[in-house]
């Protein structure tokens, strides 16, 4: 049971908060009765404790009715998609934007200063005003770090919401 990814297996993270409220379907009651069998043949559950677990698991109508069921198991993990993924998430998307913002930077640089240089060599240094647009938005990029992370996680925790509305509408 400790090798064996056990939250992999369901469509929807049943740990997150976001998901605890979606219907469990027979897959998913399935991974947990699987759970505590193993548990059971590795001595971790009495029959008793097997018994009531597994009834527990059939009559479950959400997700987060399964959680506790398998807690105190080794399977039970601290979610992926919690507060800290999301800011983890954010500071990606930020380091990511920052990325490009430089890149660009790099990029146009060398392009303008190549087209001058063919074109009007000695003359009006005009690559300067495209540069330093790309320059002003790689320092916007770096100043605002903080409010891009912030608002990164808010639109991480809108998309999270809407996808929750979503499947309580289907279900």
């Amino acid at each position: 049971m400790p090798g064996i990814e056990v939250w992999s297996q369901f469509d929807h993270d049943p740990r997150s908060p976001v998901n605890a409220r979606i219907r469990a379907s027979d897959r998913d009651r399935a991974v947990i009765e699987t759970v505590l069998g193993d548990a059971f043949a590795e001595g971790r559950l009495t029959r008793d404790e097997y018994d009531e677990r597994a009834e527990a698991a059939i009559a479950s109508r959400t997700l987060g009715d399964l959680v506790p069921l398998v807690e105190d198991l080794p399977v039970a993990q601290a979610p992926r998609a919690g507060t800290r993924s999301r800011e983890e998430q954010a500071l990606r998307k930020w380091e990511s934007d920052r990325r490009e913002a430089l890149i660009g930077l790099i990029g146009l640089s060398a392009l303008v200063w190549t087209i001058w240089a063919v074109t009007t060599p000695g003359g009006f240094p005009w690559p300067l005003f495209p540069m330093g647009a790309a320059l002003m938005n790689l320092v916007r990029i770096i100043a605002n770090r903080r409010d891009i992370i912030e608002e990164h996680v808010r639109h991480l925790e809108k998309k999270e919401r809407k996808e929750l509305r979503k499947r309580e509408d289907e279900g």
